[in-house]
């Protein structure tokens, strides 16, 4: 259904709405490219992808997020910095004003699905200012079927109203800033506005279900999934931060793709949430990511603050002068080894990604139950330094459950929930390091993308079952002296190292810091896990295979 000046509203005004102006509803990707292209807000480059900027937020408002503290969902979830309490009070003068901004004007609508499982699915109405942000969320969600049975039947479970240009005021409604991302889990309802970052409409509808699955005995998880060609039931997900190369790294060319961002693991299996890919694009390399690379040059995707050329409309993924954090958001049809039903068995393997720019995690560890909560819970990667001269530290990032910002619940609900279903479905568990080996970030050099493929393909096929292993003596895990075409030298990171002394020292910072970040989650974590932490008091030196 593709309609414009509506003569009803359909529902608009159970949100609030009112008196709008034109209201364009579920419209076709073509219509919504000649929309925004009409409207100023994007330009077409060559090949087709529709290329967009988005200001002075070019990512996530992570310190804008708030959540309102009704009594029968305060004691569930996880209040910090990551979950403000908002009063119901606020919000609804926040949203009485956005929706008193919106009079006159025009939207967008689309109605789409979050989960390709129907037992789980959540129906979501997403309402924009800007046609491309509507067409962000038709890529990036899963549309709804546009049969006869289907059209006018459709009732959202959430709905996401979100108005870059429409701005709060900290004084009067107690935000932060003017920007916000605010949620009513009572009254099914979110509000995004003063950020143009397509991101947070995706990111508010996964919080949502962050909270909502725990309760019906679903993980929710914050990673990429992928099954063989040849075997239905060899399923891997793909957990890690942005930069450790989940989306590239679940994007094989033998396996095919179930999704790269959001999937939920239920007593049926792995479900993809999504409908679309939103991959960082920064020097993209075509020889290492072809099929990512690909992407974005055709009709239908986003690109995100990427540079492009004014007169030819190429492209350079190259330049990072806008962001580093340059997207490319397109559907999941795209790509040509995709499993069309989002949905598949039970993982067999679970694969942890850390980009350990201190240059002291072996490129592969596997991991008992305990160790995999500990790793869960602490999801630690590492970034590099800034671009002032001299400045070579890397700094340590933990974020719990590799997803932090979008956790409503306590981690150990997810932590437990992980644990209980790697112990059922006796899936194995691995720590892979893409980031830096024979010394630290400006010293050692990054993983070449061959060798962590290489040892990925070896885990996931069962080569690695039956290697001999050495136990890291201050993280505990299990390190393989040997893999299928890989260069066994690579496999102990302390033999890369020049200077062996230097690694047992960075060891030492490095278990340090995963010590420190673990004390906020000690109490209430049972002994095991806790033990399945690095000690720093160990031996340093690992005994030859």
């Amino acid at each position: 259904m593709e309609m414009s000046e509506l003569s009803c509203s359909h529902g608009l005004e159970n949100v609030g709405l009112t008196d709008l102006g034109s209201i364009y509803w579920n419209r076709s990707t073509p219509a919504l490219y000649e929309s925004a292209i009409r409207q100023g807000e994007a330009q077409i480059a060559h090949l087709g992808p529709m290329v967009v900027r988005m200001g002075q937020h070019t990512g996530r408002a992570a310190r804008d997020k708030y959540i309102v503290d009704e009594p029968v969902h305060t004691g569930d979830i996880w209040w910090g910095k990551i979950n403000v309490k908002y009063s119901s009070e606020r919000f609804d003068a926040l949203h009485r004003r956005m929706c008193s901004y919106l009079r006159g004007k025009k939207v967008f609508v689309q109605d789409c699905h979050a989960g390709a499982d129907e037992r789980y699915r959540l129906g979501v109405r997403v309402i924009d200012e800007f046609a491309w942000h509507n067409l962000f969320a038709r890529t990036m969600f899963i549309r709804q079927p546009r049969d006869a049975k289907s059209l006018g039947t459709f009732r959202p479970d959430f709905t996401v109203l979100h108005c870059p240009n429409f701005h709060a005021d900290p004084d009067i409604d107690q935000t932060r800033s003017g920007t916000f991302v605010a949620a009513d889990l009572e009254r099914k309802l979110i509000i995004i506005g003063g950020t143009a970052y397509a991101g947070e409409v995706k990111k508010s509808i996964f919080s949502v279900l962050n909270y909502l699955l725990p309760a019906r005995g679903v993980l929710p998880m914050h990673c990429s999934a992928n099954v063989s060609k040849s075997d239905p039931n060899n399923v891997a997900i793909f957990f890690g931060l942005s930069g450790t190369g989940k989306t590239t790294l679940s994007a094989d060319p033998n396996r095919l793709l179930i999704g790269d961002d959001e999937h939920g693991w239920s007593d049926n299996g792995v479900f993809n949430f999504e409908g679309g890919c939103y991959a960082k694009v920064i020097r993209l390399n075509k020889a290492s990511e072809p099929e990512i690379h690909d992407c974005t040059r055709r009709f239908g995707t986003i690109l995100e603050n990427v540079s492009m050329d004014p007169a030819l409309r190429h492209v350079d993924l190259d330049d990072a002068s806008i962001t580093e954090n340059t997207r490319a958001a397109y559907p999941l049809t795209h790509l040509p080894n995709i499993v069309p039903s989002g949905m598949a068995g039970h993982p067999r393997n679970v694969v942890m990604l850390t980009a350990d720019a201190f240059g002291v995690l072996p490129p592969i560890a596997k991991l008992t139950p305990e160790q995999a909560m500990y790793h869960f819970i602490s999801g630690y990667t590492a970034k590099v330094a800034g671009t002032e001269a001299g400045v070579t530290e890397p700094s340590a990032t933990f974020s719990a459950c590799f997803g932090a910002p979008f956790m409503v619940r306590h981690p150990f609900a997810y932590a437990e929930l992980l644990a209980e279903k790697l112990t059922q479905h006796d899936a194995d568990c691995w720590l892979v390091n893409t980031g830096w080996t024979g010394g630290p970030y400006g010293v050692g050099t990054r993983m070449k993308i061959d060798l962590t493929r290489a040892l990925l393909n070896a885990a996931l096929d069962g080569s690695l079952s039956n290697v001999p292993m050495q136990t890291d003596p201050i993280f505990g895990f299990q390190v393989p002296c040997e893999a299928p075409g890989v260069d066994s030298g690579v496999l102990n990171p302390r033999s890369t190292w020049n200077d062996g002394n230097a690694y047992d020292l960075q060891a030492r910072k490095l278990a340090g810091m995963f010590q420190k970040n673990f004390e906020q989650f000690r109490e209430g974590a049972s002994p095991d896990v806790v033990a399945a932490g690095p000690c720093i008091e160990a031996a340093t030196v690992v005994g030859a295979c």
